[in-house]
């Protein structure tokens, strides 16, 4: 060691000596909503809350447990629009087909012959409802393309036949011989309704539908418990005769199929089908502006879907290829328009529209936007499209080329899915 060296080192003071580090504690206080909670890193890197100060009312405290139990995490952000409306409406629809399941099993054991007590028939009923729906996941497994397209058509439609043949097993007392039918029936149509719908997906949000959906099977276990005991309330008292079953049964079957409905109508289906295309396509024409799902929800026919719509061009899809268009005319569009996966064939009170089998929602929107303008063309030169054929055609192929783009960015910003067209069972066609 040089001079130099010796002269930069630092001299130690006597009675000084470096303190030992002491790490520490990262904490902090957040308060947010009334409630002051305290953050602190601990071991290994966890992050501890600790509620420090609470001075909301009563009445939240005793809320939020709840909605942490039967709400998604994060909501009311995390879920679509409508969320709430189709939970109020499903938890009371379970509630009373809860009860009026009571009341039917009941009735089939006294058709059987049997005296059940309240308790017994709420037994027999939740083991028959088990097994059910069993071989209902079995034998409705090939409908899934129908429900689909038409979830909420199919769910109320299942749910209103359901209904029938409960009413049916609640007088099954007064026939008894035809037990075993009334029984099978009702087996039958609870098969019908066991596959379960795209409603719940419509309003959640991407990457929670996990969590959607075992909060809303809690919400439904507990409305069915509810149910149970609001049933065997009934059994033992007002419907312990027939007289009293036939008004408790229907009052729960109308409050049945009234929450289907109104869940239906809530839930905002962001899929692009035969109907909402129509509708989406004519409210374009109209304003310029593209509706959003949960526009739609409320316009929606849900018994009588495939009507046309006039302002959209009456456009009907999926009818069979040979029974629409000839062979020489199909060869003369696909040298018209060789890149699109659509055949346009203009009738006298509709278009058909016809999809290869590889054509996507875009593809639909495509060919619904162009018979929509070539529609409106025709109806401002108050003929025929065929007099003027090719030259009309080809001005509403331009008008739709050029509209299509700002139509397709508006209709995916709006939460559109446009990755697939559900047309159900209609037909196809491959060159």
């Amino acid at each position: 060691m040089n001079l130099l060296e010796k002269l930069k080192m630092p001299r130690k003071e006597p009675g000084k000596e470096k303190a030992p580090k002491v790490e520490v504690p990262v904490c902090w206080l957040e308060t947010s909503d009334s409630v002051t909670r305290r953050y602190e890193f601990v071991h290994d890197g966890y992050l501890s809350v600790k509620v420090v100060n609470d001075s909301r009312p009563v009445y939240h405290r005793v809320v939020e447990p709840f909605l942490n139990k039967f709400f998604p995490s994060g909501y009311p952000y995390s879920v679509n629009e409508g969320y709430l409306r189709c939970t109020q409406f499903r938890a009371l629809q379970h509630l009373s087909s809860a009860a009026l399941s009571v009341l039917s099993s009941q009735s089939l054991l006294f058709a059987a012959g049997l005296r059940p007590t309240p308790a017994q028939a709420t037994a027999v009923g939740w083991i028959l409802k088990d097994g059910m729906q069993h071989m209902g996941k079995l034998i409705c497994s090939n409908l899934g393309a129908r429900m689909n397209s038409e979830p909420k058509r199919r769910r109320i439609l299942a749910d209103v036949l359901y209904d029938l043949v409960t009413g049916l097993e609640v007088l099954s007392p007064l026939c008894p011989h035809l037990f075993l039918e009334v029984a099978g029936l009702g087996m039958a149509v609870v098969a019908a309704r066991a596959t379960r719908l795209p409603i719940c997906s419509s309003v959640a949000k991407e990457g929670n539908l996990s969590d959607l959906f075992a909060k809303g099977e809690a919400i439904s276990t507990l409305c069915n418990v509810v149910g149970i005991g609001v049933g065997m309330q009934f059994a033992s008292t007002l419907c312990s005769s027939m007289q009293g079953k036939l008004v408790v049964g229907p009052f729960l079957s109308f409050i049945r199929v009234y929450s289907v409905d109104e869940e239906m109508r809530a839930a905002p289906v962001n899929t692009l089908n035969p109907q909402r295309t129509a509708m989406i396509v004519t409210d374009f024409l109209k304003t310029g502006k593209v509706s959003s799902p949960a526009d739609l929800r409320y316009r929606e026919d849900l018994l009588f879907p495939g009507r046309l719509i006039e302002d959209a061009g009456n456009v009907k899809i999926g009818r069979a290829l040979h029974k629409v268009v000839k062979p020489s005319k199909l060869q003369e569009w696909k040298e018209i328009f060789p890149e699109e996966k659509f055949v346009l064939s203009h009738g006298n009170k509709w278009t058909d529209m016809l999809l290869e089998h590889n054509a996507t929602g875009e593809d639909a929107l495509r060919g619904w936007l162009f018979a929509a303008y070539a529609a409106s063309m025709e109806n401002s030169f108050h003929e025929p499209i065929s007099a003027h054929d090719i030259s009309v055609l080809q001005d509403a192929y331009n008008k739709m080329n050029s509209m299509f783009t700002p139509f397709l960015c508006e209709l995916q910003a709006k939460g559109w899915h446009t990755d697939r067209f559900l047309d159900g069972t209609g037909s196809r066609f491959v060159f």
